[in-house]
């Protein structure tokens, strides 16, 4: 497409055209045509030799000179217009083939406009007038601010020596703050790696942000960890999104590798939902004596998205806290790298920095701090959507604060929560619980389940799945709505999507309910409702009693039934028409739950988590299918306290408040009442004293 502004060069250039064939033509038919009436007209002799001599030359001149300008000027728009056309970096960056300095990313603002920091009083009420029309006074804001330092200077990161070191030709460090690695001898350029200082809110250089390591700059990158002293690596992108290489994989996955001059080996690694921890020994292969090997730990939060930000900032927030405890006090800077390490990373910081003036000075200003860093390094803070993320952090941050224990600490905190809260007459606990139900149900996201042929698949049609995380079937051929039922994904400790919470069959759905334990190879069910409570049918037996049951193409085949204290354990032989694969299933039916109220005490609920956890080991983990009627109270319980006791097991650390709020943004009415809720506390504080001898929870 030729930009607006070629068209009337173009134009000039065509008449000039046709004007000077015109002039020509009419000057050859001038002195060639014969006259028809010689006696009248003049001798064309004259004529003829001033068109030739003067206006020719003239009209010659005049086409070159537009010719001239119209192609300096195409080639100028050719080179100068980027459109989405081009090639796609990661992180919303547009990239010419050409090399080049100008950043890409946010143009300057057009109007200068003075953001003041915001009372965290008032954080809540400001996030929601921003939050209006789409997030439009975020984009503004955010729009608003400079991509970097106008005076900075590139030069070191544009040699053409370290061009190559630099994964996107439009992230660079600024001259003034970059890292400068110790030179190696014969080795040209040998000090430069695409990383920059960043402060903290009051600590200056608390950050180095760097790019996420080619693998060609690996060797620098673990030479700037050892020569800044870091004990800590914040990795905060997967190596491959979208088919794209996002990073270079800088570590060994087991055993040790020497990289350079550094020999890095793995001490442990542990894999949780959000994050995964890595700790590796390194220690500097030298000839002329032994330098002692330090311990790094690299914390790699893999729950960002493809695109965008985090559903949900609380994810975040536990794995801050887990880069801050883990951190030593005497290291040198915490390093944070994600691709270009200015996206993904400048949000994480800038999250750090604000929640430390929250504690200090009891104010928020995110626009001053990015402007700050910005200084440092460009474009940090990618988008408004980063942007309108980190005050969604903060004010989490804010309503909730940090609602985790350790198990030490758990009696205490339940004294306090029986007790009357300050200035209301409820106990803390109530007061906690309330906090859950402000957990807004986003009716916007269950469009699935409101239609109506899916309506009259919901025993209660107030809990139905959200679109971003319902159980998908294979569509039935010729039969709309066959891939619904009402079922959510909801993650686990350690792994996402590690249970279904679903409601129990009703007789029109039990098909559908087979068809999801097939197709989505489920080894476990956890029956947590009696198949009628006070006269009420609550859940249909979905299995045979004795022998087998077909429903649809899918045969049920029971082989044993047995009743554990309160549990029976059934074991079923699914099959399937076309294919001669059997599917083994085991399914625990917990007796335990009264027909009101919550269990009497916490060891039956322990047991059964346990022997579910010990039927999930032998069968490869695939999703724990758990309903009760609806699908969300003592459902949501369950799960609450599987994650909960999973992490008082691996880390001596419980967050009630916080797993049940997951669980609610996963799931409507998770953990349904107040009871269920303090049921969870009780539970736990059960399985602590029933472990405390042998276990180092104390």
């Amino acid at each position: 497409m030729v930009p607006t502004m070629e068209r009337p060069c173009s134009l000039i250039v065509y008449l000039s055209v046709l004007t000077f064939t015109g002039v020509l033509t009419a000057a050859e038919n001038e002195t060639t045509s014969p006259s028809n009436n010689s006696t009248n007209s003049p001798a064309p002799s004259n004529t003829s030799s001033l068109v030739t001599s003067v206006l020719v030359p003239l009209l010659v001149c005049f086409f070159l000179i537009l010719l001239a300008g119209y192609l300096l000027r195409s080639r100028k728009h050719r080179k100068a217009d980027v459109t989405s056309s081009d090639k796609k970096i990661p992180n919303g960056i547009l990239e010419e083939q050409e090399q080049q300095r100008v950043m890409l990313l946010s143009s300057s603002p057009t109007v200068s406009k003075k953001y003041f920091p915001i009372p965290v009083e008032n954080l809540e009420e400001e996030v929601r007038i921003r939050s209006a029309d789409d997030g439009k006074l975020f984009r503004e804001e955010y729009n608003s601010l400079q991509p970097g330092n106008i005076q900075g200077s590139l030069e070191v990161a544009n040699k053409e020596e370290n061009k190559e070191k630099n994964r996107y030709p439009n992230i660079l460090p600024y001259d003034h703050c970059r890292i400068i690695l110790t030179a190696v001898e014969g080795v040209p350029s040998s000090d430069y790696i695409n990383a920059s200082y960043i402060n903290g809110f009051k600590e200056r250089n608390k950050f180095i942000a760097a790019q996420g390591p080619k693998q060609d700059t690996v060797n620098d990158f673990w030479r700037m960890i050892w020569e800044q002293k870091s004990a800590t690596i914040v990795m905060l992108t997967n190596l491959k999104e979208r088919k794209e290489d996002k990073c270079y994989q800088y570590w060994p996955d087991q055993g040790c590798w020497i990289y350079g001059n550094i020999r890095v080996s793995v001490e442990d690694v542990i894999v949780l939902v959000d994050y995964t921890i890595r700790k590796f020994c390194i220690q500097p292969q030298v000839h002329d004596g032994c330098k002692a090997p330090r311990l790094i730990t690299q914390l790699h939060f893999t729950s960002w998205p493809d695109f965008g930000v985090p559903f949900s900032p609380i994810g975040m927030l536990k794995f801050l806290k887990k880069v801050k405890s883990v951190n030593p006090s005497h290291a040198g800077p915490i390093v944070v790298h994600c691709s270009a390490g200015v996206g993904r990373t400048g949000t994480f910081i800038v999250i750090d920095a604000i929640i430390d003036m929250m504690h200090e000075e009891k104010k928020v200003d995110v626009f001053d701090y990015v402007a700050k860093i910005r200084n440092q390094r460009p474009q940090m803070v990618q988008t408004d959507m980063q942007y309108s993320f980190i005050y969604q952090a903060l004010l989490e941050y804010y309503l909730y604060g940090d609602t985790e224990l350790d198990v030490a600490s758990l009696e205490k905190h339940l004294q306090t929560l029986y007790s009357p809260a300050p200035h209301f007459d409820k106990i803390g606990l109530e007061e906690e619980f309330k906090k859950l139900t402000n957990v807004r149900i986003m009716k916007e996201n269950m469009r699935t389940g409101n239609l109506p042929a899916n309506m009259k698949k919901a025993r209660v049609i107030q809990i139905i799945p959200y679109d971003f995380n319902r159980v998908i079937l294979s569509m039935k051929r010729g039969e709309e709505y066959t891939d619904y039922i009402n079922a959510s994904f909801i993650d686990g400790y350690r792994q996402k999507d590690y249970f279904v919470a679903t409601q129990g069959p009703l007789p029109h759905t039990v098909e559908d309910f087979w068809r999801m334990v097939w197709e989505w190879k489920s080894h476990t069910i956890v029956i947590l409702t009696e198949l009628q409570e006070r006269e009420q049918d609550k859940c249909f037996q979905y299995w045979p009693s004795e022998g087998a049951v077909t429903y649809g193409e899918i045969n049920i085949e029971v082989k044993n039934d047995r009743l554990l204290e309160a549990i029976s354990v059934r074991d079923f032989i699914v099959t399937i028409n076309q294919e001669k694969q059997a599917h083994l299933v085991r399914q625990f039916h917990f007796h335990g739950w009264p027909e009101i109220g919550i269990p009497a005490e916490g060891k039956g609920m322990i047991d059964l988590i346990g022997a579910v956890q010990k039927q999930q080991q032998q069968t490869g983990n695939h999703p724990i299918i758990v309903h009760c009627s609806a699908g969300a109270g003592r459902t949501g319980t369950f799960i609450a306290l599987s994650n909960i006791l999973e992490r008082v097991k691996a880390e001596g650390l419980l967050d009630v408040f916080q797993t049940v709020k997951s669980l609610r943004m996963q799931r409507p009415h998770m953990v349904q009442t107040l009871e269920q809720y303090e049921f969870c506390y009780k539970v736990v504080q059960d399985f602590i004293d029933i472990f405390s001898d042998y276990a180092n929870f104390k």
